[in-house]
């Protein structure tokens, strides 16, 4: 497993999952080897292959996907205080509030666990665990302001609010974090470094008392302008704010803990091959939930179009 640490990503490239087949994982030397980060890249960059199905990689610890996935949203730091100047952190809220049991991310319930590695379709399998797609999905919030954020978080410091998240959730097992992801947002001009130049957001796990954690690394999307979907598809200036989470969140269900879950054969997982289509089949659209509109992009299905695969917005 080649692991890179965030000060070199902008000079290396891997084989991994990420929005094209060359693409960064990073990853800090002191979080173990299965902490990998998979970066979602800026509007622009060289699109994944969609000539290729997702199949599964044989789970870590046996765990490939989410069954019943839960995710906490964690407004991280004192910085969020007074400086929110383009409601990211409601508009994110109200997002994953309603997006649980959506026809946008229903496309999820098609992968699973508990198959042999290399399997294609879960369809018919004895034993298969499918990912869930449960109404209420989003578990918790919490506003960490009780101290400042660093002022760029390094992978390491954002994995160990992850952790911190999960215990302050009560989530202090393994078994309670199988099935769970926390999302740790920064707030404006507090992002970490190579935010909107290298990525938008990326998502990795981490070892630790409390069992593996699954976390996203969500910077403050609007500061990255266009580059990280403000404006996107005619979209509006808020569209990135959930193209981003929503895509993250997305992998984070069918890849739990990277690279265990459902990649292609380049590394990229169901939200890379449909990033920042523009145009045609998958194109990023609006969708309506109970908590409001908004912006997604499409999600690789292997099923679409008789097996061949493509990007679709409801499943």
């Amino acid at each position: 497993m080649i692991r890179l640490s965030l000060a070199v990503v902008a000079a290396a490239t891997v084989v991994g999952a990420g929005l094209c087949s060359a693409t960064p994982v990073l990853a800090s030397p002191s979080l173990p080897p299965q902490a990998e980060a998979h970066i979602f890249k800026p509007v622009g960059s060289a699109a994944a292959s969609t000539s290729n199905d997702l199949f599964y990689h044989g789970g870590v610890g046996g765990i490939g996907v989410e069954t019943t996935p839960k995710v906490y949203l964690v407004l991280w730091g004192s910085q969020w205080t007074g400086n929110d100047p383009s409601g990211e952190a409601a508009i994110e809220q109200n997002f994953l509030r309603g997006v649980g049991g959506s026809s946008w991310l229903n496309s999820v319930t098609q992968y699973c666990q508990n198959v042999p590695s290399n399997t294609f379709f879960c369809s018919g399998i004895t034993g298969a665990q499918f990912a869930g797609n449960p109404s209420g999905i989003l578990a918790g919030v919490w506003s960490d302001n009780g101290s400042a954020a660093p002022s760029k978080p390094r992978q390491s410091q954002l994995a160990g609010e992850a952790v911190t998240a999960a215990q302050h959730f009560g989530n202090t097992n393994g078994f309670s974090n199988a099935s769970t992801q926390y999302v740790v947002a920064t707030s404006h001009g507090n992002n970490s470094s190579g935010f909107g130049r290298q990525f938008c957001a990326w998502h990795s796990s981490t070892s630790s008392s409390v069992g593996t954690v699954a976390y996203t690394n969500l910077p403050y999307i609007t500061d990255a302008g266009a580059s990280c979907g403000a404006g996107f598809n005619g979209l509006g200036p808020n569209a990135g704010m959930t193209i981003v989470e929503g895509h993250e969140l997305a992998e984070t269900i069918t890849d739990q803990f990277p690279n265990g879950g459902w990649l292609d054969s380049g590394g990229a997982e169901n939200g890379d091959k449909c990033a920042w289509i523009s145009s045609g089949q998958g194109a990023s659209q609006n969708i309506s939930l109970s908590t409001g509109t908004f912006a997604v992009q499409s999600l690789w299905s292997n099923t679409f179009n008789s097996g061949s695969g493509g990007c679709v917005v409801s499943y």
